[in-house]
């Protein structure tokens, strides 16, 4: 033990507590056949509860953490610490970039031994613990060789060493038993035209992607590939803005039954969507996959990746995801992080608590909400035209014959209420 949390107990179920405990979400709690747990599928993201340093772009480091550093003993007791943390709040997976679990090596191959050795690690906590990989990732953003890119950036030697720190990403993830494995293109986008080549970066990212997945191939994970979309930030102008637009980018690659999507709150705010309406395009394209769950401060313009805490909104977003069929090798993952004003080991736990809390109030309304049935009901009332023999029919039609049949005066329609209001009343019954 560590002691950076000062011996707290791990969390436990209890609506009635005065003290810090869970009060909504109870691990064993059936929800629709399945236990809660099981449902919400929680992660830890290793990048901003313990290598995150409380800046932001107007001031620099707040927190001072016991671990900081660029040694591989301070590694070390950066995963004693975050398995400790995984303990007392009892999440059953976590996510790591490797720069958050490694130091940076003075070159490619120390930074490999760096991260095989603190993989070998991680094995040895996760051997003692019940919390498993979700997914890993590289960061292929931070440093400044990315600035202009990974698999999109002009110099050759870039993409080079981009695809070599992705397969031992993907060998490491593969090692610990992930379920998944993440691209987010951090910098895949351009901040002019003036020395962009739109077509040559998107076929370097599409030949990219499709290394990553025969690499998963050849090496057996089992475990699904995903990318990240996100919009704007950093770069001016992303390659993978939202999901519609990584869609239309599998579909050009062939890589559309290959490739999920992790989907994150934030993003989505910022690509000028909800949440819930990335979750669903997803779903009805086949490629949804995972969720980063956190929130934005919709006054600042900025991606905040603050814990989620409102209700309403993360109902709506399970609403989605168990019409979906729920997760299968995905999760939800707390991508989110503390303010920088809150310095204390408590706040840590305090958030995660929080958060796991309004996602499982989210999940027990999004699941009441289906159970009763009344907002699927009306959308197939809806849509209901469409399933008579004369709706289906249209669809295998041509202009010349509907033009007929219109002329004719068999067709005569009139508007019909959307009952908006009404479905909102009803969403507010549950949440």
């Amino acid at each position: 033990m560590t002691a950076f949390f000062h011996d707290l107990a791990p969390v436990r179920y209890d609506p009635e507590a005065d003290d810090l405990a869970f009060r909504h979400y109870d691990p064993d709690e059936m929800v629709m056949g399945k236990r809660m747990e099981d449902h919400l599928r929680f992660a830890a993201a290793y990048w901003h509860s313990f290598a995150w340093p409380g800046g932001d772009p107007f001031g620099g480091q707040t927190f001072d953490r016991p671990w900081f550093g660029d040694t591989m003993e301070l590694a070390r007791l950066k995963a004693d610490v975050a398995f400790e943390m995984f303990d007392i709040i009892g999440v059953p997976f976590f996510c790591w970039h490797d720069a958050d679990i490694r130091p940076e090596g003075s070159s490619f191959a120390e930074s490999q031994r760096n991260l095989e050795e603190i993989v070998d690690y991680l094995i040895g906590k996760m051997e003692n613990s019940r919390t498993r990989l979700l997914w890993g990732t590289a960061n292929l953003f931070s440093h400044r060789r990315f600035m202009a890119g990974a698999a999109t950036n002009p110099d050759p030697d870039v993409f080079a060493w981009s695809a070599a720190t992705v397969k031992s990403c993907m060998d490491a993830t593969h090692r610990m038993g992930g379920e998944n494995y993440v691209l987010w293109g951090g910098r895949e986008g351009y901040e002019t035209l003036l020395n962009t080549d739109l077509k040559r970066e998107r076929q370097q990212a599409g030949r990219f992607l499709q290394m990553a997945v025969e690499y998963k191939h050849r090496i057996g994970f089992k475990g699904a590939i995903l990318v990240e979309p996100k919009p704007q930030e950093p770069t001016k102008h992303q390659y993978d803005f939202d999901v519609a637009t990584v869609y239309g980018f599998l579909k050009e690659f062939g890589l559309e039954e290959e490739v999920q999507m992790n989907i994150e709150q934030g993003h989505a705010i910022l690509a000028g969507h909800s949440f819930e309406h990335e979750l669903a395009l997803a779903a009805s394209l086949g490629i949804f996959g995972s969720i980063d769950m956190n929130r934005n401060d919709y006054q600042s313009g900025w991606d905040t990746d603050q814990f989620p805490n409102n209700v309403p909104e993360v109902a709506l977003a399970y609403y989605e995801i168990l019409k979906a069929g729920g997760f299968t090798t995905g999760g939800t993952n707390f991508d989110a992080k503390l303010r920088r004003q809150s310095l204390d080991p408590l706040d840590l736990i305090a958030a995660h608590v929080g958060a796991m809390d309004v996602c499982a109030r989210g999940l027990k309304a999004a699941a009441a909400m289906l159970e009763d049935g009344r907002l699927e009901a009306m959308r197939a009332e809806r849509y209901a035209g469409w399933d008579r023999p004369e709706g289906q029919a249209l669809l295998n039609s041509d202009l010349e014959s509907i033009a007929a049949r219109v002329t004719g005066g068999g067709v005569n329609p009139l508007p019909r209420s959307g009952r908006q209001e009404i479905l909102e009343n009803i969403v507010n019954r549950f949440v």
